[in-house]
């Protein structure tokens, strides 16, 4: 996958940065990403989309993407991968940590098994570097593990399956 256009334009976008509380690559989170959509046989535009889809989550990203020579125009993406990372924005942007108010909470997924595969991969993937990084010292620390716990219950990942795809990834206790 790391020859693929699409892993090279998010790798050129985000360049060496890195997370400012953890300090760790932002590629991390997309290399990881790949590894649980791999684990759970996701399609290859699915992961595609999962590359592409910091470059279009946020509004700001979302029009640096849309410059003439944004590394994601530069790629000339595949047209299905680009439908999927803005339906993954639409429904990742939708339910936000700042949504969460209770385990009752109504999160809307995708009609699109990629975008709810690329949920699950995102998904995983922070609350596995969640639980590493900031649980303990994160001020909103209680409702960011009651908003992981329900997307992934949303998803259909219980504590065994999450335990499992989040196994082996960089830095993981499990």
């Amino acid at each position: 996958m790391h020859e693929d256009r699409h892993y090279r334009a998010i790798r050129d976008w985000y360049g060496d940065r890195r997370a400012a509380r953890s300090d760790v690559p932002l590629i991390a989170h997309i290399d990881e990403g790949l590894a649980v959509l791999g684990r759970i046989g996701a399609s290859l535009q699915a992961r595609q989309a999962f590359c592409l889809h910091p470059m279009l989550q946020q509004d700001e990203a979302l029009l640096a993407s849309l410059a003439p020579d944004s590394p994601l125009l530069a790629c000339a993406p595949d047209v299905r991968a680009l439908l999927l990372a803005m339906e993954y924005r639409a429904v990742a942007n939708a339910y936000l940590s700042e949504h969460c108010v209770s385990d009752m909470d109504c999160i809307r997924l995708s009609p699109s098994k990629d975008v709810n595969d690329m949920l699950i991969a995102d998904k995983v993937q922070n609350r596995k570097d969640f639980e590493i990084h900031h649980a303990s010292t994160h001020p909103r620390a209680e409702v960011l593990a009651l908003y992981f716990g329900n997307w992934l219950r949303a998803l259909g990942v219980d504590e065994a399956r999450y335990r499992a795809l989040a196994a082996g990834l960089a830095g993981s206790t499990t």
